[in-house]
């Protein structure tokens, strides 16, 4: 049989560091080894009571079938009012697109948008699968670096200057993953002034929104004026407020000729989102809200203690995030790159992490407090204990 000749747009596919990190860390696991994970990208805590008796419920009543390929009028609807409520964003039904968890929002965004040679700018440090995304879009990425020393808010001024003639779209992520940076109003309006004097869209990536601490305010870009409204794409989810990633809910807002193509393509491809899944997604959003607030708060306090013990450690300092439930932490002092330090705290402290090249920086690991306050002692001490070792080794 001959090779088979894959399309171009899967060859140039990078694999995820991250599901092959998170996948060697479970191996381990079921080896019967004691792994302590700061890999995960989700919520440790169970969804909530009342949005699983709601699926429940669905599937007694026989909610089992097609719905519309863009999502229930009930839950567009409902996404019309949390929008309104909590971003002030103003957005008909047919501008709502619900899908398969925001990442798929985030794909059919950039298949409808960008073709070649068009280029996207993306700010780094930044999620794993925003260049994969652009890639198979057939446009190209450009980056422009945040620093650390800014809390990893990017200057607007480089986006400015990373913009050339053929960028159609940026896309911003606040609070954002992997360094929990939150996007401030006046950032914010000078990124929106660029946009619309240059006429570029952006997408905006608001998935960790409430997961905000320190009476930090989170703010959609959108919601600015009505010319930057024109030209935003606002992103979001259930998946991290509610705990519900496996439940595959995410939706797209947007300037209603794109959602209308968007609608398009995702009734070819995926058709719609789980019913079920969608009756959940409802009652999440009008449901009660006190476990947010329980959520965060515990967040808030695994999040202190991480970056008071890490920034004890000699070798290793982070920032303190401001949402999200990640540390972006700086390797440098270690003089050791981001994948040789992952794989070695892995194989020698039983403690699984990200590499920081996954996200653009390779003086960086992502550590997630999606754990138990156990977990996170635990592991720390291991890292303290193996960087101590790592250091008299290096003598």
């Amino acid at each position: 049989m001959k090779p088979i000749k894959f399309s171009e747009r899967i060859s140039q596919l990078k694999p995820s560091l991250t599901l092959a990190i998170t996948s060697k860390a479970k191996n381990m696991k079921k080896q019967g080894l004691d792994v302590i994970s700061f890999a995960a990208g989700e919520p440790d805590f169970d969804t909530p009571v009342n949005i699983k008796n709601a699926a429940i419920e669905a599937i007694k009543m026989g909610f089992t079938k097609y719905t519309p390929s863009s999502g229930t009028i009930e839950l567009k609807n409902a996404v019309r009012e949390k929008l309104k409520k909590d971003n002030s964003l103003r957005y008909s039904p047919e501008q709502i697109v619900i899908s398969c968890g925001a990442k798929h929002a985030l794909y059919n965004i950039f298949q409808v948008l960008c073709d070649k040679p068009d280029e996207v700018l993306i700010v780094s440090p930044y999620w794993v699968s925003y260049p994969e995304m652009v890639r198979t879009s057939g446009a190209q990425f450009r980056v422009v670096g945040a620093s650390e020393k800014d809390g990893f808010v990017v200057d607007p001024k480089l986006i400015e200057e990373g913009l050339t003639r053929r960028t159609k779209a940026m896309i911003i992520n606040s609070p954002a993953n992997p360094t929990g940076a939150v996007f401030g109003r006046e950032v914010l309006e000078k990124i929106a002034k660029i946009a619309v004097s240059k006429n570029i869209f952006v997408i905006s990536d608001e998935i960790y929104e409430k997961l905000i601490y320190g009476g930090e305010e989170h703010i959609s870009i959108g919601s600015l004026n009505k010319d930057i409204e024109r030209q935003t794409l606002t992103v979001n989810g259930v998946s991290k407020t509610y705990s519900m990633t496996g439940w595959r809910i995410g939706y797209a807002a947007g300037p209603p000729e794109i959602m209308k193509n968007i609608a398009a393509l995702q009734s070819h491809s995926t058709s719609n989102p789980s019913s079920i899944s969608q009756v959940a997604a409802l009652e999440a959003l009008r449901g009660k809200q006190e476990m947010v607030s329980t959520i965060k708060k515990e967040f808030a306090a695994r999040r202190d203690y991480m970056v008071r013990r890490i920034n004890s450690f000699k070798s290793v300092s982070c920032v303190k995030p401001k949402g999200a439930f990640y540390l972006f932490c700086n390797i440098s002092g270690t003089k050791l790159d981001s994948i040789s330090i992952s794989e070695r705290l892995l194989e020698e402290a039983h403690v699984a992490c990200i590499p920081g090249i996954a996200f653009g920086s390779d003086t960086h690991i992502r550590l997630s407090f999606a754990t138990s306050m156990e977990n996170i002692k635990v592991g720390l001490d291991r890292i303290e204990k193996w960087l101590v070792k790592n250091e008299a080794d290096n003598r």
